[in-house]
């Protein structure tokens, strides 16, 4: 069988993108078709359930939260990806003299997001809870992928959104969006999750040493990386590119899940949101 792969299309897609250019995947007899998925892990997720992709790679808290809601029926964490925590960044529109500053977001509170379970979803509880606002402090506006996010603060649809740093900094430099703050994920963020359809689960070992050998080749070829996130993503700054890849640590075993770690604290930070019961 092909697997099909869900993945966001952000540079921390590259070693995915290694493990097809040098036929990782072929050497460890799989057949692959990589989908990109630049609305996120919610849609990864809305995807592995209707049986529209095999493997997703996403964000921890979102397919967690999934897993907490009943959806291990449907998909399974197999490993970990990136093992350093993502920094969020909370913007704003460039116009917008209402909102300078993250506790603004109290009563300016209509939030952008991708889609509801999303990590742009997850990560706006996990900052109203460091924030101290009130239980349900936000009004949230499901806009589908970045564009439309950005999209949303300029035009006063919502006051603010959050989203990696480093894929959103172009947008700080070019003057179309204002940062306002930021928040680490207290996990590991990024996962692999796979269908747990018996004629899949056969073939995630193979696809995870694939993964494992792109993680590799990535970690040997820094300047090849930046090249590949420069030509093919949505990154225009090589200095920005380095400072990214320094804080960066994918997986030294991806067949690993740290279960303490992006599960158990995982689930008591979403507990806590109120996103998940028990």
């Amino acid at each position: 069988m092909s697997l099909r792969v869900g993945y966001i299309p952000e540079h921390f897609s590259t070693p995915i993108a290694f493990a097809t250019k040098y036929h990782f995947f072929e050497a460890n007899g799989l057949k692959v078709k990589l989908i990109p998925f630049p609305s996120g892990s919610g849609h990864l997720i809305t995807s592995l359930k209707n049986d529209e992709i095999d493997i997703a790679i996403g964000l921890t808290e979102a397919f967690v939260r999934g897993l907490c809601q009943g959806d291990g029926s449907y998909y399974k964490i197999s490993g970990e990806y990136v093992e350093s925590p993502l920094c969020w960044a909370v913007s704003t529109g460039k116009g917008r003299g209402d909102v300078t500053k993250v506790s603004d977001l109290k009563t300016k509170n209509r939030i952008g997001i991708s889609r509801v379970g999303s990590g742009s979803y997850v990560m706006a509880y996990v900052l109203a809870l460091e924030q101290g606002f009130k239980e349900n402090a936000f009004e949230f506006k499901p806009l589908d992928n970045f564009k439309r996010l950005r999209d949303s603060v300029n035009d006063s649809t919502s006051d603010a959104f959050m989203w990696e740093y480093f894929t959103t900094k172009k947008y700080y430099d070019n003057g179309e969006l204002k940062k306002i703050g930021e928040i680490y994920t207290p996990w590991s963020s990024w996962v692999i999750t796979t269908s747990i359809k018996p004629e899949v689960q056969k073939l995630v070992p193979s696809f995870l040493e694939s993964i494992q050998q792109g993680i590799d080749y990535y970690n040997g070829h820094e300047e090849e990386a930046i090249d590949y996130i420069l030509e093919n993503l949505d990154y225009n700054s090589r200095d920005d590119l380095k400072e990214w890849a320094k804080r960066v640590k994918f997986a030294k075993d991806v067949s690993k899940v740290h279960y303490e770690q992006n599960v158990e604290k995982t689930k008591e930070v979403l507990k806590t949101a109120g996103l998940i019961s028990d």
